[in-house]
Formats: structure tokens, C-alpha cells, sequence
């Protein structure tokens, strides 16, 4: 017995170190877990938190202000050539022209103002100059006008060429009308205003005599057949003269549009587009009454004028065609922030940015469509005369009126974005009336990019919004029945099915809903009206059916099967509405319901509409919402519904009053869960919509996301240029919206499950 007692004492303490071991083991694995999963949990968070910070990392640059720094100062270059008329630079921003009243053409080296050459211009003996004008920045074209009613017309051209891998600047003047100046007054008045524009083809030059008349020129090349030679002809048309003296003349770069202003500070405004029938089309006052115009130019691509007054003012017109298919010129937007006298207007190459010189030795940096003054730098303290800026527009170049010059570089990377043009309504050149518009590239380079968010934040919405209204009554109301109501062996078949939809690629949604039921829809587009007002009363009348029957029909049917009895009815439903849809639209439509809806509502229908990305998009979303909620509802304590039931309730109240109030905070959080992947979702919004960033709620009309804005642009977009930065910083508002938009969703998800767990 002692030995017995001895095995048995022996296995006892056995047994007692392999449960120690095991639960030795299981808590280390307890630990393990707890650390694992902390380190994972922890480990999203700080993945979230580095894409939100290199988002912001990204964008932050839209906002960083302007700034200059002074690089040079000197004596203009060649001061006893003359007092200077215009001042220029190449793009590399090395090399400067200097312009003189004594007809030279100075280069100098930017950086400490040394002479690089000194081109003494050709002019008739006995001649002066008597008024000077720049034609676009981007031709280089200037022109002297001349005492005895010529002009001389010629360009600064620099060659580069990569010696040893070194560049070479080489400076030089070219003259597209020849070296000889040509005459536009026959009868040899003084010209004291010009205006000029040029191409490979023509070159329209317009002037004012002192007597107040006004001369319109155009050169047109002639090239030979036989030897290539190269003849121009000239055609004079006289303009309507002035009854006050001309003070400014402006020529769009198309060369259609005149704008000649007087010393009445009025414009008057003219169609040249015709060159031998010259149309006045207004005239119209720029300033206020007490008031002086003191500078005028055109902004890159010279539609806009900028005027600057006397007070420091300015402000931005451009034409606008009216209700009556009138064009006139109209007042967009002022600046006011400079305060002194303006003395000269410098546009950007290929912004609608400007520059602003003052009588208070200040220059300010602009951009016209983002009503921003982005810089007031003080160059000096005495008048500026002169501006200049380079064409990549990171140099500028200031004369004072002692003849000192001042160099600066500027760094102004994104100066139009701004609040008002990423959210609000912008008034853009060309357009009638202010409006939101994204519109990132074009086919041409007179061009202004247009990168309001607004548009594409409303498609974002509106797709959501109809995905939602599809996909969130069916989803919940099949989770109700699916958990509450329908036999258990019917529901382990529809719930796998449903939820392996939710496996389906959305690309491939997307491609069935764009060339498939995007022309359906518009085939049918009748039919498919009548199948939403049918089949809820086609499923009523059968319900009415059903309760009406015998009793012994009805038991005969398994509790929680009868759905299934209602799946012929929503397939004969859906084929008879397709059936007749054709013979609808003939006698309800005249034949085609999209011109009726045209003609009767002014109503205009896209294929690929809201329509379709309601139901492409709420067939991707329903399975996430309905697999959540339905095991929510179905997790509900079986005591719970046994108590209610026994105590008297129907299996309706049960539902209304017991499991729907226990299982709200799920049913919540597949709602926001469905909701983030309606406003994520890229694939079917980029396939199965125009694509088109359009603020209309019409359930006809397409839209734009962001998600797929940014799919779309992204591999276009130059690389950390405004449009970069701008999809960047949709980015950054997608991630922010669903961040936001799911705290909300936890914080009253937590709340419903505080209030009702005590069920």
C-alpha cells in the first residue's frame, strides 16, 4: 500500500507541476498577446499619424508666404547713353537690357551691373525719339516711335549653347521689320504713343500723333514661292481720333482687342479683329473722380488689364459678355494695400501674378485671382520709375528715379492658392460671372489653373449621398430580417452569399456600370423609374396577399421562409417594367425621355450619372453594412428577446423596443463604416461618372471625388509643382473628413452603448 500511496502522491504532485507549467505558459502567452496586440494597436497609430504629418508635409508649402532678398545694387549701366525706357531680363536672370531715350540697347550682367554691350540703334539724323513701347514679354519685341512719324522695331534675343557643359549667354538684336525704320504717319507728326504686338506672321502696331490722331498698322509676311524671300506688306487703317490727349495705348497678343486711355482717365475700347473695319465697342471711366491713372498693363495672356492710380489703387478688369452677347469691360477686383502713387506695372510671364512699383520707393507682389497682395517689399526710399521681372519670375529688377538699380530674387512658389480660390467663388477671365471650378490643365498655355476644392469636395458628397440612400435602407432592413425574423438555415446561405459580394473588385463594378449599366439605364431610363414606384407596391400587394390566405396554406410554409416566395415577384416585376419601358417613353415621352426632360425642365442628362453611381456604388456598399448590423443584431442576448417575448410582446415589439435599442451602437457603426467606404471608393466614381467636377445635385448629372480626382491627376501632375501640392492637399482633407467624421461616429457609437447596455 505504501508504494501505492507513494505513485499516487508522485502523480498527484506530476499533475500539479504540469498545470503550474500550463498556466505558466498560458499566461506568458496572455502577456505575449497583450504586448503583441498593444505593439499592433499602437503601431496603426503611428501609421496614421506619419500619413497625416507627410500630408501635411506636403501642402504645407501652398501657405508659406512670399519672400526677397536684395542681391545687387548699382548705378544703371551705361548712364550717360541716356535716361531709360524699359528695363528687361533673359530667363536664366543673368543677363539685362536696358532700354535709353538716346535709342540704345545696353546688356549688362545682372549680378554687379558690368557693360556686356552697347548697341547704338539706327534712327534717321535729325530724328528723336519721342515714345517707346514693350510689346508681350514672352516675344521681346520693343519699338521706338520716332519725330517724324516712324517707328523702329526690334527684339532682344539670347542664344545659349553649352560650351565644355558650361552655359553661354549671348545677347543680341534682331529687327523683324528690318534695320531701317518704317513709317506709319505719312505726314510726319511726332508719334507719343505706341503699341505693339507680334508673330511669325503679322505684327500690328498702333500709334498716336501729337495731334491726337490714332493709326493702326498691320505688317503681314509674304514668303515666295519660287525663292523663299521674304516681303511685307503693309496695311494703314485710321482709327477714330481722340478728343483728349492719349496717355496709353494697350494691344491684346491676339491682336483683336484695342485699349486706348485718355488724360479724362476714361478707355475707350475697341474690336480690331477686322483690321479694315475697326469696331468701337465702349467707353468706360477707370478710376475715381479725383483720381489719376498712372500705370496700365496687361496680365500674362492679356486679356485682363491692371490699372494702378494715384492713390495706390488697383485694380483688375477684363471683358465680360453680358446677358444681351455684349462684351464690355467690367471691374473684377481691387487691391489697396501699397498707398502711395503707382508708378509702373510689371505682369508675370505666365501667372496672373504682378508686380507694383510706388512713388514710395515699395514694390508689391500680387496675384490677381487669388486676391492676394503676397509681399510689400521696400526697395528704397525714393520714387521707382522702372520694373522688371524675369520670366521664371524669381528676379526682379527696380530703377529709382536717381538712376540706382535695384536686383532682388524672389521666392513666390504657389501665389495662387489662397482661401477664396480653393473654397470660394473665383471670377476667372473669360467666364460671365463668378462660379467653382476645378479645371487643372488645358490644351493650351494661355491658360490659368483652377483648383477650387469645392466642386469635387460636393461630387465626394453627393456620391456618398446617393450610394447611402441606396444601400443603407436595404442593408439594415435585410439585417433585421435576416437576424430576427428569417429560419436559421435560410440564413447561413444569404448571409455567406451577400458577404462574399463584398469580395467583388470595384474595378470591375465599376467597368460593369460604366459600359453596362450606364447605357441601360439610358435605354431604359422609363422603365427604370417605374421599377422604384412598382416594386414596393407589387411587394405590398403580396403581403396583403399572404395575411389574406387560409391558414392551412400559410403554415404550410416553414416559419421564416416566406421571403423566398417573393423573389419570382421581384424578377417578374423588374422584366415587365423592362418590357414595357419602350412603349412608355413613345406614349409618355414623344419617343425619347431625355429631350422631353430637356425641352419641359431644362433638365440636362449625363449616361453616366448619379443614377448609376447610386446603384453601382450602394451594391458595393450593402455588403458591408448589412454583414456588420446583421451581426449586431444577432448577437443580442437570447435572453434578452426570450424575456420580452414571454412577458406578453410580439416579435415586433421585441425588435422595436429591445434588439434594435441593444444592438444600436453596431448598427451605427456599420452605417459610418459603409459611409467611409462611400467616400473612399475611387475605382466606380472614376468608371461609372462624366468625371466631370460640375456643382449640381441633379440626380442626372455626373461629378467628380477627390478619391478619384486624385487617382486621375496624380501620375500627370509635376512633381511638387501647386497642382501637385493642391491633390496633396485633397488628400489631406479626405483623411481629415473620415478621421473626423469616424470620432464623431465612436464617441456616439460609445454613448448608445453606455445607454442602452444596461438592457
Amino acid at each position: 500500500m505504501s508504494s501505492l500511496q507513494q505513485i499516487s502522491a508522485d502523480n498527484r504532485s506530476s499533475f500539479k507541476i504540469s498545470v503550474s507549467r500550463r498556466r505558466q505558459w498560458r499566461m506568458t502567452q496572455d502577456v505575449l498577446s497583450r504586448y503583441l496586440f498593444g505593439i499592433g494597436g499602437i503601431s496603426v497609430i503611428i501609421a496614421i499619424i506619419l500619413i497625416f504629418f507627410y500630408l501635411l508635409y506636403v501642402v504645407f508649402p501652398l501657405f508659406k508666404p512670399a519672400d526677397a532678398t536684395q542681391i545687387a545694387r548699382y548705378a544703371a549701366p551705361g548712364i550717360s547713353a541716356g535716361k531709360t525706357l524699359h528695363i528687361a531680363m533673359e530667363e536664366q536672370a543673368e543677363i539685362g537690357i536696358r532700354f535709353t531715350d538716346t535709342a540704345h540697347a545696353i546688356f549688362f550682367n545682372i549680378t554687379d551691373g558690368t557693360i556686356i554691350s552697347d548697341t547704338s540703334l539706327v534712327i534717321p539724323p535729325g530724328t528723336a525719339v519721342t515714345s517707346f513701347v514693350s510689346g508681350s514679354p514672352t516675344t521681346a519685341v520693343v519699338t521706338y516711335g520716332l519725330s517724324n512719324g516712324q517707328v523702329l522695331v526690334l527684339r532682344h534675343v539670347y542664344d545659349i549653347s553649352y560650351p565644355n557643359d558650361v552655359r553661354k549667354i549671348e545677347p543680341r538684336i534682331e529687327y523683324p521689320l528690318g534695320e531701317t525704320p518704317v513709317t506709319l504717319d505719312e505726314t510726319g507728326h511726332p508719334l507719343v504713343q505706341l503699341a505693339i504686338q507680334s508673330n511669325n506672321e503679322n505684327t500690328t502696331l498702333v500709334a498716336a500723333t501729337d495731334d491726337n490722331r490714332l493709326l493702326l498698322t498691320t505688317f503681314t509676311k509674304e514668303i515666295s514661292f519660287l525663292d523663299d524671300s521674304i516681303t511685307l506688306e503693309q496695311h494703314n487703317t485710321p482709327l477714330p481720333d481722340s478728343q483728349s490727349q492719349i496717355s496709353y495705348i494697350l494691344l491684346d497678343q491676339e491682336q483683336r482687342n484695342l485699349y486706348v486711355a485718355d488724360h479724362n482717365n476714361e478707355l475707350a475700347f475697341f474690336d480690331i479683329s477686322n483690321k479694315a473695319e475697326p469696331k468701337f465697342i465702349q467707353r468706360q471711366r477707370m478710376v475715381d473722380e479725383h483720381q489719376q491713372i498712372t500705370s496700365i498693363n496687361f496680365l500674362a495672356g492679356s486679356i485682363s488689364l491692371i490699372v494702378g492710380d494715384s492713390d495706390g489703387t488697383l485694380v483688375q478688369w477684363f471683358p465680360v459678355r453680358d446677358q444681351r452677347n455684349n462684351t464690355l469691360l467690367t471691374r473684377i477686383r481691387g487691391f489697396d494695400s501699397q498707398h502711395a502713387s503707382i508708378t509702373d506695372i510689371a505682369s508675370e510671364y505666365s501667372r496672373k501674378g504682378f508686380f507694383a512699383a510706388d512713388v514710395n520707393g515699395q514694390v508689391g507682389i500680387y496675384h490677381a485671382t487669388a486676391e492676394r497682395n503676397l509681399l510689400t517689399v521696400p526697395v528704397t526710399t525714393a520714387a521707382l520709375k522702372r520694373l522688371a521681372i524675369a520670366p521664371r519670375a524669381d528676379t526682379m529688377l527696380a530703377e529709382d528715379i536717381s538712376g540706382q538699380l535695384y536686383a532682388w530674387r524672389i521666392h513666390n512658389e504657389h501665389p495662387e492658392i489662397s482661401w477664396s480660390s480653393l473654397w470660394g467663388k473665383v471670377w476667372y477671365e473669360n467666364y460671365e460671372e463668378p462660379e467653382y471650378i476645378w479645371q487643372s490643365s488645358a490644351a493650351t498655355n494661355d491658360f490659368e489653373p483652377k483648383f477650387s476644392l469645392t466642386p469635387i469636395s460636393f461630387g465626394t458628397l453627393k456620391a456618398a449621398f446617393y450610394a447611402m440612400l441606396l444601400a443603407v435602407p436595404l442593408s439594415i432592413l435585410g439585417a433585421i430580417f435576416t437576424a430576427h425574423f428569417m429560419a436559421l438555415r435560410m440564413r447561413q446561405v444569404i448571409k455567406p452569399s451577400i458577404e462574399i459580394m463584398e469580395a467583388l473588385p470595384t474595378v470591375i463594378l465599376g467597368f460593369l456600370a460604366g459600359l453596362w449599366l450606364a447605357p441601360f439605364i439610358e435605354t431604359h431610363m422609363p422603365g427604370i423609374f417605374s421599377l422604384l414606384l412598382l416594386m414596393p407596391i407589387a411587394i405590398l400587394i403580396c403581403a396583403f396577399l399572404w395575411s389574406q390566405l387560409p391558414s392551412a396554406i400559410k403554415f404550410a410554409i416553414p416559419e421564416g421562409w416566406e421571403a423566398a416566395l417573393l423573389i419570382p415577384v421581384i424578377l417578374g416585376v423588374a422584366w415587365l417594367c423592362i418590357i414595357i419601358s419602350p412603349s412608355m417613353e413613345i406614349w409618355l415621352f414623344g419617343g425619347d425621355m431625355r429631350l422631353w426632360l430637356t425641352n419641359e425642365f431644362n433638365i440636362n442628362y449625363d449616361q453616366r450619372n448619379s443614377i448609376v453611381v447610386g446603384l453601382a456604388m450602394g451594391f458595393a456598399v450593402i455588403p458591408t453594412i448589412f454583414s456588420i448590423a446583421e451581426d449586431a443584431i444577432f448577437g443580442v442576448p437570447k435572453h434578452l428577446t426570450h424575456g420580452s417575448l414571454a412577458l406578453g410582446a410580439t416579435p415586433w415589439q421585441t425588435l422595436w423596443r429591445v434588439v434594435l435599442l441593444t444592438a444600436s451602437p453596431g448598427i451605427f457603426s456599420a452605417v459610418m463604416i459603409g459611409l467611409g467606404r462611400a467616400v473612399g471608393e475611387t475605382m466606380i466614381v472614376l468608371m461609372a461618372t462624366g468625371n466631370t467636377p460640375v456643382m449640381d445635385f441633379s440626380i442626372f448629372q455626373g461629378m467628380r471625388t477627390l478619391s478619384a480626382n486624385i487617382a486621375v491627376e496624380m501620375p500627370e501632375s509635376e512633381l511638387n509643382s501647386t497642382h501637385y501640392r493642391v491633390l496633396f492637399l485633397a488628400a489631406l482633407l479626405l483623411f481629415m473628413f473620415t478621421f473626423v467624421f469616424n470620432t464623431f461616429a465612436e464617441v456616439i457609437r460609445q454613448r448608445l452603448r453606455g445607454k442602452y447596455s444596461s438592457l
